[in-house]
């Protein structure tokens, strides 16, 4: 996690499915309007009151004896908050005169006044939330959008899925080269219009994600779909009368490199028009040793856009996977729906939604970051669709079950492999300090209580499971400690509904860049967590051999999930503009993106989390201006870039002579990005830009400066303004960016908004400095600064690493050493190395615990 840098005690935000249940009202005889009255987290005080303390606001603001009628609704049991009917000079005086102090936080105070809105909570699909609604509601250009090809790229597909039902489909389009070579008992039709394996395997998908993914992205709308009964509504893709081709590539043991290479090859030669890949390599590569990098210059080449996953290994900066500029990359975050699983205790407690006070870098995060939903709930986390009826069971924590003979107290304590004593676990809720509760499944407990490492996100489970934070969990085992008797059960999972969304999700990956330095990425966030959509029937929800269950839809978070929507959203772009490049289709997305925020603070909250923002799809069908770029400009990057015509060959598959060669922070891209080395406490970056006019004729941008991140900048455009006569005109800009003491810990960022009165193209700027070298992080003191543990390996690593350039590490997850990722910058060759990590995750790119972390310090590339 990031550190932060000042302390402030803030009040935490939520609103859940309760805010929704209170209909709109108008009363017919005033002007009054059913208002949320949110006031965040109750007050720590036991003599606090909530209701009454609702009452007297009502009656001094209304000057009202009595409030009958008024008070629709308080909030009391997990947050603070009230619902009433109000004029809209009331809501203002609420909004404004019963503010929390900025120095009296602990205070009670309202933080936010919103009207109410019905939510339509029978709609399953993430789709609604981004605003691509279904039927007429959406305008679509059907005739295009059912001869656009969507390549996805992942690991196979089920034919017999509703989803890809070809109800209603004529024949493929004539520009379909490809075949159906899917392998024994598998059949295409004209939505799935082909499908190759280049795993021996079939391609039939036997994890269930290519399903997901093809689904999320071109599924046809399916009525009354859920996951035993959650997320019930209408399911579909983004744009359900295209035509989708599998590639399988993956299985449970992986995804080679060779294997996506020829899936390129055979994609592009197809004629797909656009190619969904949620696979990565688990760590920053070099473009020349990227088979998606290269891949995907091959297809942009041919006018094909590649859509890429960002990674799941955030919130640590510098874990970012896609990083080609000729790539769409995309993080996950949240939507306003989540899953939660409550814990009820036999003392009456429920583990569902406790709120704590965390501490932000500044003001800013008040009002902003802290919006985040789910950031600081203290709930169940989980997918359980099991229920145990309310009824209480003997709680027993793992390390009183020890099965002494094979295992120790502390392993026991993680419910490790063979380390509990089946007599002392059957017929019993489990608690276990670790992100692995089977082992006591496998023994005959009833549930099971586990660490949850990744906040935010529920997971599907093979048995009745919830998963808490450390902090409820150390709850629970003195509650246990505590109890001659302790019981506990858990419920089947519940929705909540918020409006505070979206926010990125805590395991996305985040940047800076650390291949191509001064290209900011991730490029856009879209909707990742907790996803329903189509799934194989090969294998259980929850990839558990203890589970039985086989199902059509399923449940998955992922930057895998978040890409699909991207790809839809822009296939649904080139449906109204078929004769846009990749690059303007690209641009379109990201410079009319929702500004947003990240669920954690510092140098991880910033755009290194979100990119420009989180995406529009009918904003990005209109975008005003966009910045065009062609297979001659990304080679010129890549010479830029300083690398040799022979590695320009392994990237783009031709001779090149680099003769005209583009700085990087001056390629044509549609966010500006750079990074600074050295000590200087000014600095000033130029960047230059070009657009391309595709809105209307004789029209006139206006340039405008938003500062974002740090007030350190001086932004500064020539010219102010585009003029522009006919449609498809260029006109170029120089951005000039001084500004002075720029801190490692957190980049100086802004936005740059040109605008016509109609058109808002927003693109953001970053400027960051050089993290602390490894030569300095081999030093106690500056570790403890990071909030590592100086312990004597991590010491000796950093000390070897600096000696030698080289030395090697196996850690956990988990394991406080991983943080060293977040502090240790790739140094130029010359100097010291740089380090280099990987997380071993699973082929359907999930969020992977407790599994081999190979941490390799290594030299840089550059």
């Amino acid at each position: 996690m990031a550190k932060l840098l000042a302390f402030f005690c803030l009040f935490s935000y939520i609103i859940v499915l309760s805010l929704c249940s209170v209909s709109a009202a108008i009363d017919d005889n005033q002007d009054q309007q059913v208002y949320v009255v949110y006031m965040g987290a109750l007050p720590s005080s036991e003599v606090y009151t909530p209701m009454s303390d609702h009452m007297n606001i009502l009656q001094g603001i209304t000057g009202e004896s009595s409030n009958e009628g008024r008070l629709l609704r308080s909030y009391k049991r997990s947050f603070n908050g009230f619902a009433a009917r109000l004029t809209q000079s009331e809501r203002e005086r609420i909004a404004s005169e019963l503010k929390p102090s900025i120095f009296f936080l602990d205070k009670e105070g309202v933080v936010s006044v919103f009207p109410n809105k019905n939510l339509q909570l029978q709609t399953t699909t993430s789709w609604d939330f981004m605003g691509l609604k279904k039927g007429k509601a959406t305008n679509r250009n059907l005739a295009v959008e059912s001869n656009t090809i969507i390549g996805v790229i992942d690991a196979g597909i089920t034919p017999e899925s509703e989803s890809f039902s070809d109800k209603g489909f004529g024949p493929p389009p004539q520009k379909w080269k490809g075949v159906c070579s899917g392998g024994k008992n598998f059949t295409c039709n004209n939505k799935l219009i082909g499908a190759r394996d280049y795993t021996s395997e079939g391609s039939r998908d036997t994890v269930g994600h290519g399903t997901h993914t093809a689904s999320t992205i071109a599924g046809n709308a399916i009525q009354d779909a859920s996951f035993y009964g959650l997320g019930n509504g209408t399911m579909r893709g983004g744009v359900p009368a295209s035509r989708i081709v599998s590639y399988k590539v993956c299985t449970w043991l992986g995804c080679s490199s060779d294997s996506i290479l020829a899936a390129f090859d055979d994609a592009i030669a197809d004629g797909v028009d656009i190619i969904s890949i949620s696979v990565n390599m688990g760590y920053p590569s070099p473009f020349e040793e990227d088979p998606v990098a290269i891949g995907s210059f091959h297809a942009i080449a041919k006018g094909i856009l590649t859509v890429n996953s960002a990674g799941n290994n955030g919130p640590e900066p510098k874990t970012l996977e896609s990083v080609a500029p000729w790539i769409l990359t995309v993080a996950a975050s949240n939507t306003n729906r989540a899953f939660l699983t409550k814990v009820v205790l036999g003392n009456g407690k429920t583990l569902v939604v406790r709120l704590k006070k965390p501490v932000f870098d500044d003001l800013y995060y008040l009002v902003f970051v802290s919006l985040n939903p789910f950031l600081n709930m203290k709930q169940g986390k989980s997918v359980n669709t099991f229920g145990l009826n309310g009824t209480m069971y003997p709680l027993v924590y793992g390390k009183s079950a020890v099965n002494s003979s094979a295992c120790s107290v502390e392993s026991a304590e993680k419910c490790e492999e063979g380390c509990l004593q089946e007599s002392l676990v059957k017929g019993k809720v489990v608690v276990c300090n670790s992100t692995d509760s089977y082992e006591a499944l496998a023994n005959g407990a009833v549930a099971g209580l586990s660490l949850n490492r990744t906040p935010n996100v529920a997971f599907v489970t093979s048995f009745p499971l919830s998963a808490l934070s450390q902090e409820d969990l150390n709850s629970l085992v003195s509650y246990i400690k505590s109890e001659s008797s302790p019981l506990a059960t858990v419920l089947r999972t519940e929705e909540s509904f918020s409006q505070l969304a979206p926010v990125v999700a805590a395991f996305s990956s985040r940047g800076p860049n650390t291949i191509a330095t001064d290209i900011l990425k991730p490029d856009i966030s879209a909707p990742g967590v907790e996803i329903l959509a189509a799934f194989s029937p090969e294998v259980s929800p929850s990839s558990s051999v203890y589970d039985t269950r086989r199902v059509k839809y399923s449940v998955l978070s992922g930057t895998s999930m978040s890409c699909p929507h991207v790809t839809g959203v822009a296939a649904y772009i080139r449906t109204f503009h078929p004769q846009w490049s990749p690059s303007m289709i690209k641009s379109a997305i990201m410079t009319t993106a929702w500004p947003m925020n990240a669920s954690e603070t510092g140098f991880v909250s910033t755009e290194f989390a979100y990119g420009a923002g989180h995406v529009d799809p009918i904003s990005a069908t209109n975008p005003g201006l966009v910045y065009d770029l062609t297979k001659a400009d990304y080679t010129a990057f890549l010479c830029g870039m300083k690398y040799n015509a022979t590695t320009v060959k392994l990237i783009s598959g031709e001779a090149v002579t680099c003769i005209g060669e583009t700085a990087p922070r001056n390629l044509n891209y549609p966010s500006m990005s750079a990074k600074l080395s050295g000590s200087k406490s000014f600095f000033t970056v130029i960047f230059k830009r070009t657009v391309t006019n595709v809105g209307t004729q004789n029209s006139i941008y206006k340039s405008k400066i938003v500062l974002n991140h740090g007030s350190k900048l001086n932004v500064k455009v020539f010219p102010s303004a585009l003029v522009f006569k006919k449609v498809n005109e260029k006109q170029s800009f120089t951005v000039i960016v001084t500004g002075s003491a720029l801190d490692s810990k957190l980049l100086l960022s802004a936005n740059l908004i040109w605008s016509d009165g109609t058109h808002n193209v927003r693109s953001p700027i970053v400027v960051y400095k050089t993290l602390i070298p490894l030569s300095e992080f081999s030093e106690a003191s500056v570790m403890k600064k990071y909030g590592l543990k100086p312990d004597a390996e991590t010491l000796d690593i950093a000390n070897t690493a600096a000696r030698q350039k080289s030395a090697k590490l196996l850690i956990y997850w988990g394991d406080p050493r991983e943080k060293i990722c977040e502090a240790v910058d790739h140094i130029p060759l010359s100097s010291l190395g740089g380090l280099e990590w990987m997380i071993m995750g699973s082929v359907s790119n999930h969020i992977v615990n407790n599994v081999a972390c190979p941490v390799t310090i290594v030299k840089s590339h550059h």
